[in-house]
């Protein structure tokens, strides 16, 4: 992997899974910022300027494909790289993709795919990548959409 690069805005309502996503980004060079649900992310994504945000679905105050809708529409995050890490249910994944998410991955993941994806989706928005697919996670999610 190349050296450390990039920042990504962690969005989950639980602890122990931004702790999980932090430490295995982190230890690939990634700065990782966190926000526990959509309105703390709609509230400090302008001021982080991530490189990618990761959303759950499930969240008190505003769920993840809410937020991601929001994200869509501000001019200012409308072309912002976004991965959806939940469930990935056939509703979240149909969901996800009419709000325009870029890639789904399902919990419990395997750290080595976080990171895969995430650097995936960073390499395309950079205009790097080679479209690499991630892996699925339990097996019910998609690797990054195509193009």
């Amino acid at each position: 992997m190349p050296g450390a690069s990039g920042r990504v805005l962690v969005v989950d309502d639980n602890k122990v899974i931004r702790q999980l996503i932090r430490v295995n980004l982190e230890l690939e060079g990634i700065e990782v910022v966190t926000a526990s649900d959509g309105v703390e992310c709609l509230e400090v994504v302008h001021q982080v300027r991530p490189d990618l945000v990761t959303l759950d679905v499930a969240m008190p105050r505003l769920d993840g494909l809410r937020t991601a809708a929001r994200l869509r529409t501000d001019p200012r995050t409308r072309d912002l790289p976004l991965a959806i890490i939940s469930a990935c249910t056939q509703y979240e994944v149909e969901a996800g993709l009419e709000v325009g998410v870029d890639a789904f991955l399902a919990k419990p993941f395997d750290p080595a795919e976080l990171v895969s994806l995430i650097r995936t989706l960073m390499d395309r928005e950079s205009g790097a990548g080679e479209g690499v697919g991630a892996g699925t996670g339990g097996g019910s999610g998609a690797g990054p959409m195509p193009e």
